[in-house]
C-alpha cells in the first residue's frame, strides 16, 4: 500500500497496530465508503494475520473484477504464505450475498427496542446529487412495519439523523448495507400476507437502490468480526446492558412458565426456601430447554447476533464479545442449563412478567371492600350531600 493510502486508511480511524478482530472490523465499515477504494482496504486486509480479514478478502472476490480483484488476490496470497485460509463458506461464495453497486451503497441500523422493532435505513447516492434512501421499520412480530424510498439531501439526511437519536435517545450507528439488505428482505418475507399491502411494494422500492435478487442466506459479519470471542462462555453482567435488559420474549414463548411459577407460589404444600429454590431451577431449566430451540431459538439467536454488532459499533467491545458468544451457543447446541448468562436470561424473563402481573392487580379497582372501606366510602358520600 502506498503511504498516501496508508495514511487515508489511518485518517478514517483504520487503526494497523489495533488487534486483530477490530482491525478487520472497522475496515469493514470503511469498505462501505466509496471515497475509500477497493484496493487499499484489500492491501490493508492482507497485512492482517487472522482468518477474518481471509474472510472478507474472499467475500470481496466474489464480486470484484480487474485491477481490485488481482490486489484481492495478491493479499489472498501472502496470507495463504502464513498459513492462513478463509472458510470454506466464504471461499464457496456463501458469503454475505453482494451487488455491483455494493461499494456506493451504506446503511444505518437502530437499535432493538423492548418491543423488538428497530429502523433501517439504507442510502445510495445519486449522478444528479443528494442520496436515495430505503428506510425501513422491522419487527421480529410483525415482519416489515413500513417501507418508503425516496431521495434526499446529504444534509437533510444527517439533521434527520440527529433529530431521531435526540428524540429517541439512542443512536443510528453504521453498518455493512448487506445485513442490513438481508434484514429488510427476511422480514418482508415474514410479514403476513394480509399486512403486506400496508408496507407498499417493498420489492420495487428496494429494487430502487439495489439489482441483484433478494438474499435468502447470510454469514452474519459479527461472526468474523468478533471471531476471538465466539468460543467463551457469555458473561451474566451482559443482562446489565440496556439492550438485553429490556428484552422482553413474546408472551407465548414465556407464558406456561409464569404460569408453572405462579402455580408453585400458590401451592399448599409448605417448602422450605431450599425446596422452593430447586422447583424455581426446574422451571427455568425447562425453559430454556424450549425456548432456544426450534424457531424460537433461532430467533432469539439472530436478535444477539444483531445486538452483539450494534454494541460492537456503539464502543461496547467486551459486551459485543459476550453477545456473540451466547449466539454462537445457541448456533453450536450447547448445554445452556448450565451457562449462567442463559439461567440468569430466563429468570429476567420470568420476574419482569410476574412483577408486571402483580402491578396490574394492584392498578385494576376492587370489587369487594373490607367493612372499614365500606363504612369510610359511606362516610365520605354522606359528607358529600350535606354539601
Amino acid at each position: 500500500m502506498s503511504a498516501p493510502d496508508d495514511a487515508n486508511l489511518i485518517a478514517a480511524g483504520f487503526d494497523p497496530a489495533a488487534p486483530a478482530a477490530e482491525a478487520v472490523a472497522r475496515l469493514r465499515q470503511l469498505s462501505t465508503n466509496p471515497e475509500i477504494p477497493g484496493a487499499s482496504i484489500a492491501h490493508a486486509l492482507g497485512n492482517i494475520a487472522d482468518p477474518g480479514a481471509a474472510a472478507m478478502l474472499a467475500e470481496m472476490e466474489a464480486h470484484a473484477a480487474g485491477s481490485l480483484r488481482r490486489e484481492i488476490r495478491r493479499a489472498l496470497f501472502k496470507l495463504h504464505q502464513r498459513g492462513i485460509e478463509p472458510p470454506s463458506s466464504a471461499s464457496a461464495g456463501r458469503a454475505p450475498v453482494s451487488a455491483p453497486e455494493g461499494g456506493n451503497l451504506t446503511a444505518l441500523f437502530s437499535p432493538i427496542d423492548s418491543d423488538g422493532a428497530r429502523i433501517i435505513w439504507i442510502t445510495k447516492p445519486r449522478t444528479q446529487g443528494g442520496l436515495m434512501r430505503l428506510w425501513g421499520i422491522v419487527s421480529e412480530e410483525e415482519g416489515l412495519v413500513g417501507a418508503i424510498a425516496g431521495t434526499v439531501g446529504r444534509r437533510e439526511l444527517r439533521e434527520e439523523r440527529e433529530d431521531m437519536e435526540r428524540r429517541a435517545g439512542m443512536k443510528l450507528v453504521e453498518g455493512d448495507w448487506r445485513l442490513a439488505d438481508f434484514i429488510l428482505c427476511e422480514a418482508y418475507r415474514h410479514t403476513p400476507e394480509a399486512r403486506r399491502g400496508k408496507v407498499g411494494n417493498f420489492l420495487a422500492l428496494r429494487a430502487e437502490l439495489v439489482s441483484s435478487p433478494p438474499p435468502t442466506a447470510l454469514d452474519h459479519p459479527v461472526y468474523a468480526e468478533l471471531a476471538n470471542d465466539v468460543a467463551r462462555d457469555p458473561a451474566p453482567e451482559l443482562l446489565n446492558e440496556p439492550e438485553i435488559a429490556q428484552w422482553k420474549l413474546a408472551g407465548d414463548q414465556i407464558a406456561p412458565y409464569v404460569d408453572e411459577l405462579n402455580r408453585a407460589n400458590e401451592s399448599t404444600i409448605v417448602l422450605n426456601q431450599i425446596q422452593q429454590q430447586g422447583r424455581v431451577a426446574q422451571i427455568v431449566e425447562r425453559a430454556i430447554a424450549r425456548i432456544f430451540t426450534g424457531d424460537s431459538g433461532e430467533r432469539i439467536r439472530r436478535r444477539l447476533e444483531d445486538t452483539a454488532y450494534y454494541l460492537f459499533r456503539t464502543g461496547r467491545r467486551e459486551r459485543a464479545g459476550w453477545a456473540i458468544a451466547a449466539a454462537a451457543k445457541i448456533r453450536d447446541g450447547a448445554d445452556l442449563k448450565r451457562i449462567p448468562f442463559f439461567i440468569g436470561f430466563i429468570r429476567m424473563q420470568l420476574g419482569s412478567v410476574v412483577a408486571e402481573e402483580q402491578q396490574k392487580v394492584q392498578d385494576e379497582p376492587r370489587l369487594i371492600m373490607t367493612p372499614a372501606e365500606a363504612m369510610r366510602a359511606g362516610e365520605a358520600a354522606r359528607q358529600r350531600r350535606r354539601q
